[in-house]
């Protein structure tokens, strides 16, 4: 990825920006920041499962607050690392998304609901074990990701994600009569327009936090409005502890496992595509180690998440738009959302601090986010060569395919379930099938060709004789 003209080279700072320390108050700001970034995406999948087995309100809670702090112990081992591994990238790590639908099936086919999460939290820990003995074996697919397919995988990510930041700015419930009203949606529009006026018209670091500044502007906006939810932080207690298997041990029933292996390639692929993104927005472009060290992050913290009844882990794209649009690439800032993210789970009334914020003002922000990403892809396409062979027709395909479950959800509704734990994931069904084109169009048979081509060339064809 170029750098922006404002920008000195990475080689003229005595360290790479990726290592830098900032100073406390715009480590604590900036890791805030990612924070609210990705906060609806953590506490998502646990109010869905939960609702799905029958929690109580008071367990519902403890659900949510256990997936936050086990998403800041994950962002722990991928930011600040330990042996081999952890990716040493300002990569958060958090719920995937991916095992929900997997997860309500699991809960939906057990008898006795109390026993649902013990079951999903045995599948989830065979899964990221297994996983973590993969990792090395996975990251060897770095070969096969040149800036052709990781700037297709990358525009896909972003355009991916953008109608998550849709489905915000029109509200929190799609079954309310003003859900995509012109209030909310324009309480969105003032919130996308404060933080386009911050990165325009400030410097430094109010410019850098610009989002977060205009989370907080959105939210006050949003107060006469009615739209503020106060509730949450009183009846949120000061102090709360995940407490191991509060839920019950795990148990391991095979179906349930194959189920959550499944979810766990997909969220290998997932997790591979987003490093390489990081990579290139950070100017450390991720090798096969980085990979590898950083899939055993995401399986290892998957794996231990379930002992404080959290879910499996996986690297949240929404963050790498909040890295290319601030350009604070320290994976240090990101350590301190990590401690943020444990500090909720820790305390639940801080954890409501960020529940206040409307859907409608993270949504307004997450254009700006999300967009950041597809950017960042568009970006690299520019430099992958789409003038040669049938480049253009690698990436027109895989967006199309990509883009498949973003724009018709239920495109594969005749699909098996395992299947669709797959097939649903467009930024896992891009990237392979990037991959597969790559191979098909730039690599099988090339090497024939070129054995042949140098055959001609050496031992020329000897000229027609002429008939007398």
């Amino acid at each position: 990825m170029r750098n922006r003209p404002e920008e000195p080279p990475v080689s003229a700072y005595p360290v790479h920006p990726v290592d830098e320390k900032l100073p406390a108050l715009k480590m604590a700001t900036t890791g805030l920041q990612h924070v609210a970034a990705m906060y609806a995406g953590v506490v998502a999948p646990p109010l869905i499962v939960g609702a799905a087995i029958g929690l109580t309100g008071t367990e519902l809670t403890f659900l949510t607050a256990a997936c936050l702090f086990t998403a800041g112990l994950a962002t722990f081992l991928q930011t600040l690392g330990c042996w081999k591994i952890g990716a040493r990238l300002p990569f958060v790590n958090g719920v995937t998304f991916a095992g929900v639908a997997p997860m309500t099936a699991i809960a939906a086919s057990t008898r006795d609901k109390s026993d649902a999460l013990p079951v999903i939290f045995g599948a989830v820990i065979v899964a990221g074990l297994l996983g973590f003995l993969a990792a090395p074996f996975f990251s060897k697919a770095i070969r096969f990701f040149p800036p052709v397919v990781t700037g297709t995988v990358i525009t896909l990510i972003g355009v991916s994600l953008l109608p998550v930041a849709f489905g915000w700015a029109q509200g929190p419930d799609p079954a309310a009569k003003d859900y995509g009203s012109a209030e909310y949606l324009g309480l969105a529009a003032a919130t996308l327009v404060i933080v386009l006026l911050l990165r325009r018209f400030t410097h430094g670091f109010v410019k850098q936090i610009a989002v977060l500044l205009g989370l907080v502007a959105g939210t006050v906006v949003a107060i006469p409005l009615g739209v503020t939810d106060f509730g949450p932080v009183a009846d949120a207690d000061v102090i709360g502890f995940p407490a191991p298997f509060h839920f019950g041990a795990p148990q391991f029933q095979l179906a349930a496992i194959l189920s959550m292996c499944v979810v766990m390639v997909v969220s290998m692929t997932e997790s591979t595509a987003d490093m390489l993104a990081l990579g290139e927005i950070v100017e450390r472009p991720a090798d096969e180690r980085t990979i590898a060290a950083g899939l055993r992050a995401d399986t290892l913290g998957s794996a231990l998440s379930p002992l404080f009844n959290g879910f499996m882990c996986s690297a949240f794209a929404q963050n790498i738009g909040l890295v290319a649009m601030t350009r604070i690439r320290s994976r240090f800032v990101v350590a301190a959302g990590g401690g943020f993210l444990v500090l909720m789970g820790l305390c639940p009334m801080a954890a409501s601090l960020i529940a206040v914020v409307p859907r409608q003002v993270l949504g307004g922000a997450g254009v700006v986010l999300f967009g950041s990403v597809a950017a960042s892809g568009i970006q690299n396409l520019v430099g992958a060569g789409l003038e040669k062979g049938e480049n253009v027709l690698v990436v027109a395909v895989s967006l199309a395919v990509g883009l498949i479950p973003v724009t018709e959800p239920d495109f594969y509704h005749a699909f098996p379930e395992t299947a669709r734990i797959v097939l649903d994931s467009g930024i896992s069904t891009g990237c392979m099938t990037a991959v597969v084109l790559n191979l098909v169009f730039n690599h099988l048979g090339r090497r024939r060709a070129q054995t042949r081509g140098a055959m001609e060339t050496a031992v020329p064809l000897a000229a027609p004789q002429s008939i007398t």
